[in-house]
């Protein structure tokens, strides 16, 4: 799809070249505010310091451009009363490779442009919204000896999925933990340890909040 300057939502991995192509398009008189966090999550105090910046008064074009590999429900929340009224001259773009981890709500106010080929979700064999320790041992035991790319798109199931199940209360440190993961996955790391540290940090999720609900329920 052809890449235009307005509030948008954009799918891609690319965030250098993308972010280059949208200032080619702006004209002089605009400017560009960008909060890139590429090798990180993007956290609440990245949001709060776009709604300043989006409230800061300006006679020209700003566009500001958010990127990252996760916004978190929490970030994206947040920032949604500004993307659903934003301020005079001020335009909102999010760039992300994870389509499916955005919020419905999020997606509804923005048009979302894909760019290039966007790899497809591998189909896994794990109940990831409800962990076992036993469907996890079989699971990495299954996909030890994948090659790297073959990991990549396991990981990344076993993220969205995660997200998506919403059963796990993703706070910014497990976040950063996804993060982590993929960049150790481009450094060679092997895949049978990304898969335990990633699971094993999912039960642990799963686990307390199972014990929350017990004490509750006391």
């Amino acid at each position: 799809m052809e890449l235009s300057l307005q509030s948008q939502i954009i799918i891609t991995s690319d965030f250098s070249s993308t972010i280059e192509k949208l200032q080619a398009l702006a004209p002089k008189e605009a400017s560009f505010e960008l909060f890139v966090k590429e090798d990180e999550n993007f956290l609440v105090s990245d949001a709060n310091e776009v709604i300043a910046k989006a409230y800061l008064a300006s006679q020209e074009k700003v566009y500001l451009c958010l990127a990252s590999n996760t916004f978190s429900d929490v970030v994206q929340n947040r920032l949604l009363k500004i993307i659903e009224e934003p301020p005079k001259n001020k335009e909102f773009i999010l760039i992300t490779p994870n389509k499916a981890a955005l919020l419905p709500t999020i997606k509804s106010r923005l048009i979302v442009t894909t760019l290039g080929e966007v790899q497809e979700s591998v189909a896994i064999d794990l109940d990831v919204e409800n962990l076992e320790l036993q469907s996890v041992y079989n699971f990495i035991q299954e996909n030890k000896n994948l090659k790297q790319q073959e990991a990549f798109g396991v990981v990344e199931a076993v993220i969205k999925k995660a997200i998506l199940s919403g059963r796990y209360n993703l706070d910014e440190d497990t976040l950063a933990l996804f993060t982590k993961a993929r960049e150790a996955l481009k450094l060679g790391s092997p895949p049978d340890f990304i898969l335990t540290t990633l699971l094993l940090k999912l039960l642990a999720k799963k686990q307390k909040r199972l014990n929350s609900a017990t004490l509750s329920n006391r």
